[in-house]
């Protein structure tokens, strides 16, 4: 297997869709519950509950002010990590496939602005294929050029849209909702309004075509009424299909500022990494 560069945003793409993996896929999206879309017996379009979709509307507006942890899971990947706005700080790391893959990715990304560092753990039979391993295998932090970074879905981070997921995004994108309980929803969205969240590729939405105007998820928010997780069922035609994007928010107002990594477990990025995110 030759690896030549992992194609622009497959970072994010592997992130935030379950399946998508450095370059295999592997297992299913596991035992959790699968979101319905609510029938419609005369196959009529849903009636908005109006003061359902406002809640969820409002549910983001914490997570605007960047002080959070968040995760997400899915087959194949799994990111965790915090913002931290009041020292313009955050950090995430990423696993990219499994161990049993081809190829394997583990991500330790650390943002103080202006500042930002990676370090990267290649594993896998194909990982000596990529080019410059040597240079990015080193176990150290890469200091990353912000000009060589900015608005790279995979190694940048905009302070003034901290959210990692794009929740707002996802939340205008609802087409029906219902509470099904005690700060408990479920609906549709129409992911085609959504392109602009980072919890989904462009490249994805397109590969749904119709399906995605009408796509169930289900959130559920805290006594205070933020939100705390989205699930987002990707219907059969999708790529993967019928995986799930989970995406939870935790810690409001309790992230703490990122520690920055000592001088001497940092390296300037080499020209490779870059070209392997471009």
């Amino acid at each position: 297997m030759t690896v030549r560069r992992l194609s622009a945003g497959l970072v994010a793409v592997a992130l935030f869709t379950p399946g998508v993996a450095a370059c295999t896929t592997t297992g299913d999206a596991g035992p959790s519950a699968t979101p319905s879309a609510p029938a419609s017996a005369t196959g009529a379009v849903p009636e908005v509950d109006t003061d359902a979709k406002q809640a969820l509307l409002d549910s983001t507006r914490e997570i605007q002010n960047g002080n959070f942890r968040f995760s997400t899971t899915g087959a194949g990947s799994v990111a965790e990590g915090q913002v931290h706005q009041p020292s313009q700080s955050a950090e995430m790391r990423v696993r990219l496939g499994e161990s049993t893959d081809d190829l394997a990715i583990s991500l330790d990304l650390i943002h103080a602005k202006p500042d930002s560092w990676v370090k990267l753990d290649l594993q896998g039979q194909a990982a000596t294929s990529v080019p410059g391993a040597d240079r990015l295998n080193l176990g150290k932090y890469h200091h990353l050029d912000q000009s060589r970074i900015q608005g790279n879905r995979s190694l940048g981070f905009d302070f003034d849209k901290v959210d990692p997921a794009g929740s707002e995004a996802l939340t205008q994108a609802v087409t029906e909702v219902r509470r099904t309980g005690d700060g408990a929803y479920a609906g549709t969205l129409d992911l085609s309004k959504a392109a602009d969240a980072g919890a989904l590729d462009p490249a994805v939405i397109t590969a749904l075509g119709a399906e995605a105007k009408s796509v169930p998820f289900t959130a559920t928010t805290d006594a205070q009424g933020r939100l705390t997780e989205m699930v987002i069922q990707l219907p059969d035609g999708g790529r993967p299909a019928g995986q799930e994007i989970r995406v939870t928010y935790s810690d409001y107002g309790n992230a703490t500022e990122a520690t920055k990594p000592s001088a001497d477990q940092v390296v300037e990025a080499p020209p490779e990494l870059y070209n392997l995110f471009d």
